[in-house]
């Protein structure tokens, strides 16, 4: 792969409302013409992806004369709302909100995937991006990025990592630093990343690649420490916590991305008014607000900023399966 994710994602501008014939678009008089269904491939409840979904769904009807419906479709790490997104007709009233573990690493999990992340959708706009954060034990003899690695590379097999199962964001998150840092660990997968937080803080185990929205609370309270957000910049959610390029790791970036899809043959004019609004919502003070506080680094932007982050991810989400030897049948 030519071109890294860091160096993609640093390249994203700001949200903000498209320019020249996207913004046209945005003018489009025959769409929507009636409600619009967004599948999310997971169920509702409230976890980030879902949140994130309504937030944009309730902007969107403030900006267009109908309905955003969220559809939850839960079920195989993602696959069942895709494949239904996928078969959906290409007409402008149906898109898939989805994100890296299921267009990006299922492709290198699944060996019968019921869905083509590239040749099933065009891209409609990349939303932002969760990144990973790297949390330890308080008992652990590590408060830096280099600390801990330093006791990784004198204790090989000692640290155990939790993560909320294989080909997850911890999962592949934990591949990538144990890739980066040549060091050994072993790696816990559970249910739930919930439990796993649970024996983290009881010091079953010794760290944990969770999402920055997983382990707020817990980084405030205390009950964990913080070492580094895999990411270039900053989180708006943990603001004190270095990062990983920071502290000199700038290949130690690891997140979950979201964008939004159409079915392939959706019409360009749709694809361009839909990229236009939510580039509309994401750029407005009230979403961002809600958004952030969700834990989400907005980016936005045209749709080609997401087909070209999707090529390179595969890519290198390949590239970690591969090395930790995961497949799910």
């Amino acid at each position: 792969m030519t071109v890294s994710r860091r160096a993609l994602l640093a390249s994203l501008p700001a949200a903000g409302l498209p320019c020249g014939p996207w913004a046209a678009y945005a003018q489009t008089a025959d769409w929507p013409s009636r409600p619009v269904r967004i599948i999310l491939p997971a169920p509702g409840g409230g976890g980030t992806a879902d949140t994130l979904a309504r937030i944009v769904a309730q902007g969107l009807e403030k900006r267009l004369p109908q309905r955003f419906l969220v559809d939850n479709r839960g079920g195989a790490n993602g696959n069942i709302g895709a494949q239904a997104a996928a078969r959906s007709a290409p007409d402008g009233y149906t898109f898939l909100w989805s994100w890296a573990g299921t267009l990006a690493t299922n492709p290198a999990l699944y060996r019968d995937l019921p869905f083509d992340p590239v040749r099933d959708f065009d891209p409609v706009v990349l939303i932002g991006n969760v990144p990973n954060i790297l949390v330890v034990n308080r008992d652990l003899p590590a408060r830096t990025l280099a600390e801990f690695t330093a006791y990784a590379r004198t204790n090989p097999g000692r640290i155990n990592y939790g993560s909320s199962g294989n080909g997850s964001s911890m999962h592949l998150a934990g591949e990538l630093y144990r890739q980066e840092t040549r060091t050994e660990m072993v790696h816990v997968p559970y249910a739930a990343p919930a439990a796993a937080m649970t024996d983290l803080i009881a010091g079953r185990l010794q760290a944990m690649f969770n999402l920055v929205t997983g382990t707020a609370g817990q980084v405030r309270a205390g009950e964990v420490r913080a070492i580094a957000v895999l990411s270039e910049a900053r989180s708006r959610t943990l603001p004190d916590v270095p990062t990983s390029a920071e502290l000199g790791m700038p290949g130690l970036v690891f997140g979950t991305w979201f964008g939004l899809l159409a079915p392939k043959g959706t019409p360009a004019a749709v694809i361009g008014a839909a990229n236009a609004a939510v580039n509309a919502v994401l750029a407005d003070a009230e979403a961002r607000t809600r958004l952030e506080a969700a834990g989400l680094d907005i980016l936005g932007g045209p749709p080609e900023r997401l087909a070209t982050l999707l090529a390179a991810e595969l890519a290198r989400h390949a590239a970690l399966v591969r090395a930790a030897g995961i497949r799910i049948d």
